[in-house]
């Protein structure tokens, strides 16, 4: 029985061992992407976030092969825009969050657009924030079903078009479905995996792969968790705003697990690649103020805000402005506990999934490259290159020429140039409190030409500059219309 039993597992062994040998390429997975809204790198447990309750984060990324430097833009629209394109958000017009110049190009072409060429149904489950007009959605831009809130975040409303539906609330929002409105019952971010779970039933049978989007709008101000959620914080001492922003985020996790669970339960863990990522660095609003507590344990202990030991939060161009969790997974395909030190970015994961659907990348407009070779081997020969940040956000009308040299960074595998007058080894440095500028002028001088160089061909793309402002907000008229007329229906949460 013994010889049996050890026969079996060598064969098991080998078999894995194959799997994780074959290339990804052209494997045509499930995806699943997962992405919080300004929750950045710091507060997950295996992060050493030493008091935030994350499980399912640590199974997931115990699970994983993770990119340890992974960088996206300093706020929310720039980034999503260029996990939508592959190249950097300035070059799909999108200079700042709201004020028109959130509006992804129509000139683009979308991942779940390219993805579809290569048989895949593709669905968006939560924030967009890539336009609110209407040939800017998501149901026009590729993706089969699409269930999501407007603006930056549940409830904003700006004077322009960046607007959700009026009068909007994390619970029991009203959400845009396929187009026409619905009224849900719930916490949002339960509402969207519960969502993104049932389409995920609707379509697991089905012969093509299916690639599903859950963005999140938690933990986004203003910060409001479940009650059981926040609960914990506040008797830990902790203000509202901090309460609702970590509460978010252990909610997240609890959703986070039942995505994973139900995976596992319906059998396709092996057949499904599972990405887990931030868009931004963690917001400075809920996480409280550095070196400052912000509650203390029953037994007296302090607590304090954690960054990781980085410098910057949201909005800079710093390394924890910009430095956010990137944790893939698939079963038996792609190697569990494996860290992956080099520089990647926002702009990687377009061809990065597009390589594992087989499909054919956009001509001239992917900028990143595909991760699959050094997911599959992180010692393959990779050339170095330069990472262009810059937080944007100038005020509309002005020449975003008179901000070049503001808010900005260049960063390669050793180096972060912040501005024009600093310089930081992030090999031996990532709070960046040594300046090495002087130390390295050739350096500077290259970071400083190529960036100039890279600049030059970026304002053209920036169409967004001079837009109008539009006179009425989409959603706000759609949702008075359809009220008028046929009623906003109750959205029925989906069984499984």
């Amino acid at each position: 029985m013994m010889r049996g039993t050890l026969a079996v597992a060598i064969v098991a062994i080998l078999s894995s061992s194959q799997l994780l040998a074959e290339s990804l390429v052209g494997s045509k997975p499930n995806i699943i992407l997962v992405i919080t809204d300004d929750q950045g790198y710091a507060p997950v447990g295996r992060h050493g976030h030493p008091w935030i309750e994350t499980p399912n984060m640590d199974q997931l990324y115990d699970q994983s092969t993770r990119l340890t430097r992974f960088l996206v833009a300093p706020t929310c629209s720039p980034t999503r825009s260029a996990l939508m394109t592959g190249r950097h958000p300035m070059r799909n017009g999108v200079t700042h969050t709201i004020l028109e110049r959130e509006r992804m190009t129509l000139d683009a072409v979308t991942l779940p657009q390219v993805l579809k060429t290569a048989g895949y149904t593709s669905g968006i489950f939560g924030k967009w924030h890539l336009g609110d007009e209407d040939e800017y959605q998501p149901h026009h831009r590729g993706f089969d079903e699409a269930f999501i809130h407007g603006a930056g975040g549940i409830g904003q409303a700006y004077d322009c078009s960046c607007a959700d539906a009026p009068g909007n609330k994390y619970f029991d929002p009203v959400i845009k479905h396929n187009g026409s409105f619905v009224k849900t019952k719930g916490f949002c971010t339960d509402l969207f995996f519960s969502a993104a779970l049932g389409w995920i039933d609707s379509v697991k049978e089905k012969d093509e792969p299916f690639f599903a989007y859950i963005a999140t709008n938690a933990p986004h101000g203003p910060f409001i968790a479940p009650e059981e959620n926040a609960q914990r914080f506040l008797d830990l001492g902790f203000t509202d705003k901090e309460a609702g922003f970590y509460g978010m985020i252990e909610n997240i996790d609890e959703n986070l697990g039942r995505l994973l669970k139900q995976v596992d339960e319906w059998d396709l863990a092996n057949n499904t690649v599972v990405i887990f990522m931030s868009d931004n660095g963690m917001t400075g609003g809920g996480s409280g103020r550095m070196g400052k507590m912000i509650g203390t344990t029953p037994e007296g202990e302090k607590l304090y805000p954690y960054n990781a030991g980085m410098k910057g939060l949201k909005g800079s161009a710093d390394e924890g402005g910009v430095r956010v969790p990137f944790f893939i997974r698939w079963t038996g395909r792609i190697e569990e506990g494996k860290d992956i030190d080099r520089i990647a970015a926002h702009i990687d994961l377009f061809p990065t999934l597009t390589n594992l659907a087989g499909a054919e990348n956009p001509s001239e407009q992917v900028e990143g490259r595909s991760l699959l070779p050094l997911i599959e081997n992180p010692d393959a020969e990779w050339k170095g290159r330069l990472l262009y940040t810059h937080k944007g956000r100038w005020k509309t009308g002005e020449d975003p020429n008179e901000s070049q040299w503001s808010d900005f960074a260049v960063r390669n595998q050793r180096f972060r140039m912040v501005g024009k007058n600093e310089l930081y080894d992030m090999r031996k440095d990532l709070g960046q409190t040594s300046n090495v500028i002087e130390d390295h002028p050739e350096v500077v001088e290259r970071f400083t030409k190529a960036y100039d160089r890279w600049w030059k061909k970026t304002v053209p793309l920036m169409v967004n500059e001079s837009a109008p402002m539009l006179p009425y907000r989409p959603f706000h008229v759609q949702y008075e219309k359809q009220s008028s007329s046929v009623g906003i229906p109750e959205w029925k949460e989906p069984q499984f």
